[in-house]
């Protein structure tokens, strides 16, 4: 089966591929937040569960989808083959830093806005905070499938649809973990799950962009990579791994962190 997406995936216009694996990635989004019409609540311990297992799927792409391949296609040896993913990394992580210091927002525990001071509703700071997480994550599927289709080494389609298939997978808990306190706080189901699914809005546009710049920049890929790479571990380490600190539940959060990083890591190797 998958390797049947992956040979369809092969004949698209890499744009369009791109844009059809971040509109599943999405529709994994909204699957979650539907569950909102379903429970009344969610345990604590799911939640700081689901966020560990978002932050593996996001260290392991990070490093299997994006670093490796990043490294592999740069020419030159030594500091110089590096040199690439260490700008890019570093550019990453200060472009989610920036937007981190100026976008209002405020995570999942309604708690400590951050971001430039405004009079906006919390409910569109949290979606925004998601948003966040959202670009790099679309970002990363759109350069994969650009830098595949433009033949360069360590891009390959395999690796851009299980980097897109793990991205849907920790976006599933995510659109539950934004679409639940919403209705925690009084919205209707509805209205918490068109929230809920709106924080993913942003993954197709964010891919259409990347891909379409590597293919036509293709020097700039591998640190397009990297970018996407440092953007998401920043998201990881400075958001997503504190938030599963916060209450009793630390051991599921990391088991949840483990699985998550298995299962991304066997999914690119294996497609890859």
């Amino acid at each position: 089966m998958l390797e049947q997406i992956v040979s369809y995936m092969s004949t698209l216009n890499p744009i369009l591929a791109a844009f059809y694996a971040t509109l599943f990635t999405w529709g994994l989004t909204a699957a979650g937040a539907a569950l909102v019409f379903f429970f009344k609540g969610m345990n604590r311990a799911v939640l700081d569960g689901m966020l560990g297992f978002t932050g593996g799927v996001m260290v392991a792409a990070s490093f299997w989808s994006l670093l490796s391949p990043a490294i592999e296609m740069s020419e030159g040896s030594g500091f110089i083959k590096v040199f690439p993913s260490v700008v890019g990394f570093f550019l990453g992580a200060m472009f989610l830093f920036g937007l981190d210091k100026l976008l209002p927002h405020i995570h999942i525990n309604f708690q400590h806005p951050e971001g430039m001071k405004t009079g906006w509703h919390k409910t569109v700071l949290l979606v925004l905070a998601i948003t966040l997480h959202n670009i790099p994550e679309g970002l990363a599927v759109g350069v994969l499938f650009g830098g595949a289709a433009a033949g360069l080494p360590g891009a390959t389609i395999g690796g851009a649809v299980a980097l897109a298939i793990g991205i849907g997978l920790q976006n599933f808990p995510e659109g539950f973990a934004v679409a639940m306190p919403l209705r925690r706080e009084g919205f209707s189901r509805r209205r918490s799950f068109m929230y809920g699914q709106m924080s993913a809005i942003v993954e197709p546009m964010a891919a259409v962009l990347g891909a379409w710049a590597v293919m036509t920049f293709q020097p700039i890929l591998p640190y397009a990579l990297s970018f996407a790479a440092g953007a998401m571990i920043f998201v990881v380490v400075e958001e997503v791994i504190p938030e599963t600190q916060l209450d009793k539940y630390t051991d599921i959060a990391t088991m949840g962190f483990i699985i998550g990083f298995i299962i991304m890591m066997a999914m690119d190797v294996g497609l890859g």
